[in-house]
């Protein structure tokens, strides 16, 4: 039985058709005076209740650990604006590179690869159905499809990049080395990557379509057609003219072939590639992550970039702006497509901060 997507609201955000529309205006580039703005605070009254957002990969074999805490959360938390509840399948950046064989292990709070393969298992990577990480990602995405109705949104788990995921199999030094020694096996590689990554995601897609309308992802950005974050994290260590030639091409290949992208832009490092990315018109726009030991998001410093993304007509999303910087920030940016989110201490705080950017 289809979904009926004609609920006005979530049990935890009340005004959620309201918020829809205006994320659905943002996506078709229409001009909304204002910024779109995601605050997040504690409900008046309760104690705000952190989620373990590791929960799925700490209690593998109980996702309701991991749902229910989620719930619980939510009872907690005041979802201001555009902010909503989104459960995002959080087993680890780039799961996708255990679903074609990596290992991975869980480290206090992230996740990494061991153990690089040779080339010789990687010549023709396969999709097992039986792969105990893929059949863990569809088994938590149907158990809080059962969850969701008419309470929250679910995200997509983080599939990764297409080369981050190769990297993760290969090793990223390996993975350089082989851009100069091993060209034609590189590119192979991420093409076989691309065409799985996109199997994956339209069948997940498929499954969670089944609760809701439209899709998320871990950017708790809600999208009313196939939307998602796509990322290279490791061409932060590649020039402009290797990411033109080998990253490029899988970045307006993934643009083409789902309805909505923004780009993870993370790190300095990444700063080179600006212009090729601003290049891809098929791309919706970018998300900046200045990286650790980096002037925070609401940094002044970074102002010139962002300012740069606007002008090519780009969408910008600032993920953790410091809600005392934000009256400056809307000074000196362009309202039109912009995304904010940020955190009040209270309830009242977060109703004040709305009321002050005239959305009362």
């Amino acid at each position: 039985m289809k979904p009926s997507y004609r609920e006005a609201m979530l049990l935890y955000k009340e005004d959620w058709e309201e918020a829809k529309e205006r994320l659905k205006a943002w996506w078709n580039g229409e001009d909304l005076r204002q910024p779109i703005v995601q605050v997040y605070a504690p409900r008046r009254g309760l104690l705000g209740i952190s989620w373990d957002r590791w929960s799925f990969v700490r209690y593998p074999e109980d996702p309701t650990i991991g749902i229910r805490g989620f719930e619980r959360a939510c009872e907690g938390t005041f979802f201001a604006g555009e902010a909503y509840p989104n459960l995002h399948i959080n087993l680890g950046p780039g799961v996708m590179a255990a679903y074609l064989g990596a290992s991975p292990k869980f480290i206090s709070e992230t996740v990494w690869f061991e153990t690089p393969k040779p080339w010789e298992e990687l010549q023709s990577l396969e999709l097992d159905p039986a792969n105990p990480w893929w059949y863990r990602t569809k088994r938590i995405a149907s158990m809080a499809l059962e969850a969701s109705k008419g309470k929250f949104i679910i995200g997509t788990t983080d599939l990764g990049g297409i080369m981050d995921i190769a990297a993760s199999l290969r090793g990223s030094n390996n993975l350089i080395i082989d851009l100069f020694r091993h060209p034609r096996q590189v590119k192979e590689l991420c093409w076989q990557i691309l065409e799985l990554w996109h199997r994956c995601y339209e069948e997940l897609h498929a499954l969670l379509s089944r609760a809701s309308e439209g899709s998320s992802a871990w950017m708790a950005i809600w999208c009313p057609k196939r939307w998602y974050p796509i990322q290279c994290d490791i061409s932060a260590m590649l020039s402009p003219r290797l990411f033109e030639a080998y990253v490029l091409p899988l970045l307006r290949e993934q643009c083409l072939r789902l309805d909505h992208t923004i780009y993870h832009w993370d790190g300095p490092g990444q700063i080179a590639h600006l212009d090729a990315l601003l290049g891809i018109e098929e791309l919706d726009g970018l998300q900046w992550t200045p990286g650790a030991g980096q002037p925070g998001t609401s940094s002044p410093y970074w102002f010139p970039l962002y300012r740069k993304i606007q002008r090519k007509g780009k969408r910008l999303v600032l993920l953790g702006v410091d809600k005392e910087s934000l009256p400056f920030l809307l000074k000196e940016l362009s309202p039109k497509g912009l995304l904010i989110q940020t955190n009040c201490t209270t309830e009242d705080e977060a109703k004040e901060l709305m009321k002050s950017l005239g959305r009362a």
